[in-house]
């Protein structure tokens, strides 16, 4: 699950480099960073989960 989750987390943060998403807070290409902190945070409480 975890290795899924990283997958589309990177996707997503390729694509906001790309064009941004528009989403609330990640209306600019250099708010990828934000992605990144969500994406540690979901794995986080995903193996947290599993275990």
């Amino acid at each position: 699950m975890t290795k899924i989750l990283s997958l589309v987390i990177i996707g997503l943060m390729v694509i906001q480099i790309i064009k941004p998403l528009g989403l609330p807070g990640l209306k600019r290409r250099a708010d990828f960073w934000k992605l990144a902190v969500m994406a540690l945070a979901l794995i986080v409480v995903t193996a947290g989960l599993s275990h």
